[in-house]
């Protein structure tokens, strides 16, 4: 009689386990999340203070390990963005307040805050530590659990940084798994996560692919769109101010802030003037050989060379075949037109600037308005002018939802060097096909369920004040918890199991492996 023989068909990389894999994180943050949504505002905002305490503290050491693990950036700059998204954040929105009750005698309403539950988070390769501390802090102060999932090209600092975050929370009194972190993002993991019905948002931080993916995989999704900005100087500005705020701005963190100015148009009463103020600042301006050899080295029929993001503006110039003296901080590089047909009027995540002089002021802002169209669409657009009628003009002319004056546009669109609420998501709106157009804060993460009575005069209002929820302790039990090797003890890992298969279309996943080849391509060779 023959044997019979039995093959074991490994099924830990299928669609199955990947779901499983990802319903057992998510339980544990919707048990958290269930957990937290009880706590009141003072032991809220303990948790989060201590949390922003211990982002400000390894700022620094974040800084310099992400700029090692990626090979770009500036990690002086980087520690400052570490920075402003630890307490300037959490100031910023202390007197708002997300857990107790609004009640609203006028109009005989009273509105409950409702966190979102459990929020996925993806996080980028130029700002990963920045946008880690601003989304993390944006879900406690509105007591919801979060699952971060990390750029592969910063996982390790990533991981690092969060499970420092993680520790301080529960050092603080917040329930196990509100803050988890996939150790081993991958394409189809991210799909799982996305489709899941245990995810009850996405905040999709990246490319215009990533973004679209979120928002057809069926969870509500709150996305931004890619950067482009327009950044003009008028005869009515103080034209010394606006170069020296320009280089400072573009060089900031070699320009890895999707806020940063892309185009600089002017017109020719201002030309000369500005070009001699650019120099001073330290900006080198490109002659004609010197823009094609850039055009050449930053973009080929596949895209923008990822090489060059984040490189300072010497290694680029070097790159190209350029000479440049060794304290440049920029390259400004003069076009005549702004188009598809003309690469450098596309969105450059390095410190190249493209130039182009309009022949009047109105042609100059509807060349600021094309460059938008061409790809940024929704974000951010400067202006350096005193002319408040002109900045108007300006301002109902491109499209884009916030305009910074006089200020760096990469500081100043994301809320550090302006009144603007400070973030690291930044929403493009109808324009960008985005589903928000403000810069994306705390407010954005949980909803209000209206208690609404009677609008009769003769129907009296109740008395809701100092009613509302509290936290009565002591922590239930996770679940997991006391399992060897489980989540519970491993509380940023994810957990090895499965079990539903993912709902994401081809289209969906055509789309993510179109976003790993533009953002980490070149990033991850070894």
């Amino acid at each position: 009689m023959q044997a019979e023989i039995r093959t074991l068909v490994d099924i830990s990389d299928s669609d199955a386990a990947r779901q499983g894999q990802a319903d057992m994180v998510l339980d544990r943050a919707r048990w958290a999340a269930s957990i937290f949504e009880g706590y009141d505002r003072e032991t809220t905002m303990a948790i989060v203070d201590a949390v922003a305490t211990c982002a400000h503290d390894h700022s620094a050491h974040y800084a310099e390990a992400v700029v090692q693990e990626s090979g770009f950036g500036v990690a002086a700059h980087k520690k400052i963005k570490n920075e402003l998204t630890a307490h300037p954040l959490v100031d910023f929105y202390r007197d708002q307040d997300f857990v107790n009750a609004r009640v609203d005698e006028a109009r005989k309403i009273v509105e409950l805050p409702r966190p979102a539950g459990v929020i996925f988070a993806l996080t980028p390769s130029t700002n990963p530590i920045a946008t880690l501390h601003f989304k993390i802090l944006m879900a406690l102060m509105t007591r919801n659990a979060i699952v971060i999932s990390p750029h592969p090209a910063v996982r390790k600092s990533s991981l690092q940084a969060a499970r420092a975050l993680c520790a301080a929370a529960e050092a603080a009194g917040a329930p196990k798994a509100i803050i988890q972190i996939l150790e081993n993002p991958t394409i189809p993991m991210v799909e799982a996560f996305m489709s899941s019905p245990k995810t009850n948002v996405i905040l999709a931080t990246g490319g215009t692919p990533m973004v679209r993916a979120a928002y057809s995989s069926s969870n509500p999704a709150i996305g931004v769109g890619p950067g482009n900005a327009p950044v003009f100087v008028d005869v009515s500005a103080d034209i010394s101010k606006a170069a020296q705020r320009i280089v400072a701005s573009k060089s900031f963190d070699n320009s890895v802030l999707c806020t940063n100015e892309s185009v600089l148009i002017t017109t020719p009463d201002v030309e000369k003037q500005l070009i001699i103020a650019l120099k001073s600042a330290h900006a080198y301006i490109c002659n004609d050989d010197d823009v094609d050899r850039l055009r050449r080295f930053l973009f080929s029929p596949r895209g923008f060379n990822i090489e060059a993001i984040g490189r300072d503006a010497t290694w680029i110039a070097e790159s190209s075949g350029i000479r440049v003296p060794s304290n440049t901080k920029i390259l400004v590089a003069p076009i005549a037109r702004i188009g598809i047909e003309e690469r450098l009027s596309r969105e450059k995540l390095c410190p190249v600037l493209a130039l182009h002089v309009a022949p009047t002021r109105d042609q100059a802002m509807a060349q600021a308005r094309a460059v938008l169209r061409l790809t940024g669409a929704g974000h951010s657009a400067a202006i350096h002018a005193r002319d408040e009628a002109v900045i108007m003009q300006f301002s109902g002319m491109v499209e884009a939802y916030r305009v910074v004056v006089n200020a760096p546009c990469s500081q100043g669109a994301a809320g550090f060097a302006t009144n603007l609420a400070p973030t690291f998501t930044i929403g493009t709106g109808f324009f960008g096909r985005s589903s928000i157009g403000e810069n994306v804060g705390p407010q954005h993460l949980v909803h209000w369920t209206r208690i609404a009575y009677n609008a009769d005069a003769d129907e009296p209002f109740g008395n809701y004040h100092g009613l509302g929820r509290a936290f009565r302790g002591p922590l239930a039990t996770a679940p997991a918890d006391g399992v060897p090797g489980s989540a519970a003890q491993r509380p940023v890992m994810a957990p090895q199991t499965s079990a539903i298969t993912s709902t994401l279309d081809g289209a969906t996943k055509d789309e993510l492996r179109r976003l790993i080849a533009e953002e980490l391509r070149d990033l991850l060779r070894k």
